[in-house]
């Protein structure tokens, strides 16, 4: 397991809101899509039950544009 491990949809949430994200809109499926407007960066996310994937919270954090040692620091 990797530092990025075993994190809920909700703390990934979170996070992103304390980096200057918020919700713009839902996705297919269970995915929701978030938007910072300073940066002007999207990114998806997927909410569903249990830990999300650590590689799919890689995945999230590039396309934000937030490095995991910020992430792990909020």
């Amino acid at each position: 397991m990797g530092r990025l491990a075993g994190f809920r949809y909700k703390d990934v949430v979170r996070r992103l809101r304390v980096n200057g994200f918020e919700f713009d809109r839902q996705a297919a499926g269970s995915h929701e899509i978030w938007f910072n407007p300073a940066t002007n960066r999207y990114t998806t996310v997927p909410n569903q039950p249990g830990d999300m994937p650590e590689g799919t919270l890689r995945a999230i954090l590039k396309q934000a544009g937030i490095d995991a040692n910020n992430f792990l620091r909020d």
